[in-house]
């Protein structure tokens, strides 16, 4: 008896009407139970043609030849000259003297910013302070929703007490989030029309007023230290925010300071040492001034950096660098070049 007829028995047909060829799998015969249920009138075992699918699905099709594709079209060869390569989605370079825009890669297309809002968050607490600088000597008292931000943190805790001056620290050095908002709270009552209101909405509320006022239609907020994906701006606005910020000399310090020690005190009137390191790893360099630092998944990698030869200042911004790393790589080089195109010379060394 061959395969097939004794296949054909296993399924009850007889042996003389074989109607499927099939083969062994694995060593075991495909079948299907017996159990499987019949209808009148088919006129062929109704188990066979399930298996006739069954052994089809197994079987494997032949694949058609895929046709060989030509290989793309070389891009054009690196120019030798114009700005250097960066993995920044955005950047702009800034006369910092003038504010005038020198050059930029998609400088104008609004983009998440994350941290680097805080320069606006501490540009209007500042500005508060121009007028009336009495506010750096008020105390904040963190409240829990302040405490309870998630994200880089100044490290203070429900009820910790700091003034005004101190928590700016707290803000631009290790990026604070919970800062942004004991500032916002405290600051936002005074501000807009009324006294009324939660103070961390009306704090939000000057920053997009006073971004409507700079007309950086780019820029818009909706919390003080950029934990939304809402928070945008383009590496243009942010610039020109920067270049409004670094006319404050109380800005300038700031920003420029690496390490700050802070005395807290505590809810029960006990006193504790606070310090705060800057993130921006471009103060461990010579000529470079500090402003900002920002990273959040939807924003990437920002930093908006000021640096000085001279008496020439400059404003670099990139965001969406692709790494922490890549960012002060992608300003270090922005600035390297833009040095050059401005007549800065190489420092002569020893040797030929």
């Amino acid at each position: 008896m061959t395969e097939t007829e004794w296949l054909a028995c296993e399924l009850g047909a007889p042996p003389s009407r074989p109607r499927l060829s099939a083969s062994r799998a694995g060593g075991k015969l495909l079948t299907i139970p017996p159990s499987y249920p019949a209808r009148p009138g088919d006129g062929d075992d109704p188990r066979v043609l399930p298996l006739v699918a069954l052994v089809a699905l197994l079987t494997p099709s032949p694949v058609a030849a895929q046709p060989d594709k030509a290989p793309a079209a070389k891009a054009a060869a690196d120019p030798l000259d114009g700005p250097p390569f960066v993995s920044a989605r955005a950047w702009v370079v800034m006369d910092g003297k003038t504010g005038k825009v020198l050059w930029g890669g998609n400088e104008a297309e609004a983009r998440p910013v994350a941290s680097t809002s805080k320069i606006m968050t501490a540009w209007i607490v500042l500005r508060l302070a121009a007028a009336d600088p009495k506010v750096l000597d008020e105390v904040v008292a963190y409240s829990e929703r302040a405490a309870k931000t998630t994200g880089s943190s100044a490290s203070l805790g429900v009820g910790d007490q700091v003034p005004v001056k101190e928590l700016l620290y707290g803000l631009l050095l290790p990026s604070g989030n919970d800062a942004a908002v004991a500032l916002a709270e405290h600051c936002g009552p005074r501000l807009g029309e009324g006294a009324d209101g939660d103070g961390l909405g009306r704090f939000v509320a000057e920053m997009n007023r006073r971004a409507t006022t700079l007309g950086l239609t780019g820029m818009s907020f909706k919390d003080p230290n950029g934990l939304s994906r809402e928070n945008v701006s383009s590496a243009r606005d942010l610039a020109t925010l920067t270049y409004e910020a670094m006319k404050d000399e109380r800005f300038r310090a700031y920003v420029a300071t690496r390490r700050h020690d802070c005395d807290v005190v505590e809810p029960g009137g006990g006193k504790r040492k606070v310090t705060w390191t800057n993130t921006n790893r471009l103060l461990d360099v010579d000529g470079y001034e500090g402003v900002k630092t920002g990273t959040t998944t939807p924003a990437g990698n920002c930093l908006v950096a000021s640096a000085r030869r001279g008496d020439d200042r400059l404003i670099v911004v990139v965001l969406g660098s692709t790494s922490a790393d890549g960012r002060y790589v992608d300003a270090r080089n922005l600035f390297r070049w833009a040095w050059r195109e401005r007549g800065h010379k190489p420092a002569v060394t020893g040797g030929r």
